[in-house]
């Protein structure tokens, strides 16, 4: 048998140090999730540093798409899924469609296929920068499930964090992205099927640069 001896009191910890340990743990806990947390994960900054940093604009668009998401899981569950046969909507001739790699060019008037895989819960966004009237014709499409996507615009000259055009769920859309001011317009997208999917942007018309973000 081995006996042990019991710690000398004077070796443990004071009440007095562990209140205080406890505190400081709390305040520093309660700063991260002020700071980091609720602007990251719910678009809430009430310090500003969220927005600062970047991470209010993240919180704003996981919200939105997580409201949407739940919509549309609510729709589905209704509807059975029959989506439409996947078509190139921009007629460009394929010369014209630069390779994924081409990132700026000098013309106004451009074309752009972008193809990229997202794996399940990653994400990547696109912007066009865009004069303020600018139009591009765009058409997007997965090999399969649906993602989910935020249109949306920032300017940073003009101090416009997030500016909504559309969003939701699904397969494929296509449309007129036509800028309502100077900066950056475009898409985000993130992969919620569970399983990995690949997408295709394909864009045509007056802009100056293609910025890919992931």
């Amino acid at each position: 048998m081995y006996n042990s001896n019991p710690p000398a009191k004077a070796d443990l910890p004071s009440t007095g140090k562990l209140i205080k340990s406890t505190i400081l743990a709390a305040l520093a806990a309660g700063v991260l999730l002020v700071t980091v947390v609720m602007p990251a994960e719910y678009g809430i900054d009430p310090t500003g540093i969220g927005k600062m940093v970047g991470l209010k604009k993240m919180g704003d668009i996981k919200t939105s798409l997580a409201k949407d998401a739940a919509a549309e899981a609510a729709k589905e569950q209704a509807v059975a899924a029959n989506p439409a046969p996947i078509e190139p909507l921009i007629t460009k001739p394929v010369a014209e469609i630069m390779p994924p790699s081409a990132v700026k060019v000098a013309t106004t008037t451009q074309s752009h296929e972008k193809i990229f895989t997202l794996a399940p819960d990653a994400w990547t966004e696109i912007k066009l920068k865009m004069n303020k009237g600018a139009k591009a014709d765009f058409v997007w499409f997965t090999d399969g499930g649906k993602a989910n996507f935020d249109t949306h615009a920032d300017s940073k000259t003009l101090n416009i964090d997030y500016h909504n055009y559309a969003k939701g769920s699904k397969i494929r859309d296509k449309g007129v992205l036509e800028a309502e001011f100077d900066g950056s317009h475009g898409w985000f997208w993130r992969n919620r099927s569970g399983k990995a999917m690949t997408v295709t942007l394909q864009t045509s018309g007056e802009y100056q640069d293609v910025v890919v973000m992931k």
